[in-house]
């Protein structure tokens, strides 16, 4: 469980307003999307070469931030598939300054479809916007150490089936019940109605009120949906790498769009994403996870 007071000042209770505009780097939330979806990463597939590259440069920012190892290394390594193929988590830790035994887990894949007749799956949205995403969010709360501790991990083999976050959640570097929540970001930076969704909020309501705080100061419109509420609606509990956490009662917020027409093709690339919309989504996501990590400050 998380830990936190009941609010004590009306500064506090302004907190959601001053971290969604004063947040992650623009600069580099773009110039990592820009990296991880580039031509050189060939789509990223598990156990390719691509899918090492972005693996070098993702561990190159956490190096570069100083982002605490468990261990002796940030990966995880983990088999998938009949043919002893290795795919490959990365798992980094800001530990808290009041809770350091409980965390919060930030989490988005980095692999997406690699080369196909020829094509290159470049994997813009799905999900290069995540994995630069948790970049950006990790140099923030470098610089502003979250109260409790942050385990960041950008999961592999994800398109395979949810590998790399099942294998992490059965072989978990840290005591799983010391997971108070999952914040999974996946396809988080194209939509044409400046829409994304939060799900999870069906599953686990006392959510709710950590998005509402922060909708009233970001120009994204949040919605909720998509956790299984209504019958005939496509439902994302099973979806993404949140659900490992879900089936064992680990609350989440999934933040990402409704698919695209680039949606597991070719044309899911860097110059089709809409940047100010992306910031905006990323500064709002960071913004939730800065008022979980202090429930204090939402009423």
């Amino acid at each position: 469980m998380l830990t936190g007071c009941p609010p004590t000042t009306e500064k506090k209770k302004n907190a959601a307003k001053t971290d969604v505009l004063n947040n992650i780097d623009s600069a580099a939330l773009i110039k990592h999307l820009a990296y991880l979806s580039s031509a050189a990463m060939e789509g990223r597939e598990t156990a390719t070469p691509g899918n090492q590259l972005a693996r070098e440069y993702i561990v190159k920012i956490f190096d570069s931030l100083k982002i605490e190892k468990i261990g002796d290394s940030w990966l995880q390594p983990f088999p998938f598939g009949n043919d002893n193929r290795q795919g490959t988590n990365i798992i980094g830790v800001i530990k808290g300054s009041q809770f350091a035994d409980n965390y919060i887990a930030i989490t988005a894949h980095y692999d997406h479809l690699g080369t196909r007749n020829g094509d290159i799956y470049y994997g813009a949205d799905d999900n290069a916007s995540g994995t630069a995403a948790l970049l950006a969010m990790a140099a923030y709360f470098k610089q502003h150490p979250p109260k409790h501790s942050l385990i960041l991990v950008s999961f592999d083999a994800e398109e395979k089936g949810l590998v790399g976050s099942k294998y992490f959640v059965a072989n978990c570097p840290v005591p799983l019940n010391a997971i108070g929540l999952n914040v999974n970001m996946d396809m988080i930076s194209r939509n044409d109605s400046n829409e994304i969704y939060a799900t999870g909020i069906y599953h686990y309501p006392f959510l709710k009120k950590y998005v509402d705080s922060v909708q009233a100061f970001t120009p994204v419109n949040i919605r909720f949906g998509h956790d299984g509420e209504k019958p005939g609606i496509h439902d994302w509990t099973n979806q993404s790498d949140h659900f490992p956490f879900h089936q064992h009662n680990i609350p989440y917020l999934y933040f990402g769009v409704e698919d695209h027409a680039d949606y597991h093709r070719p044309g899911d690339t860097f110059d089709k994403v809409n940047k100010r919309f992306y910031y905006q989504v990323c500064t709002m996501i960071t913004a939730v996870a800065s008022l979980l990590d202090r429930p204090e400050a939402v009423q």
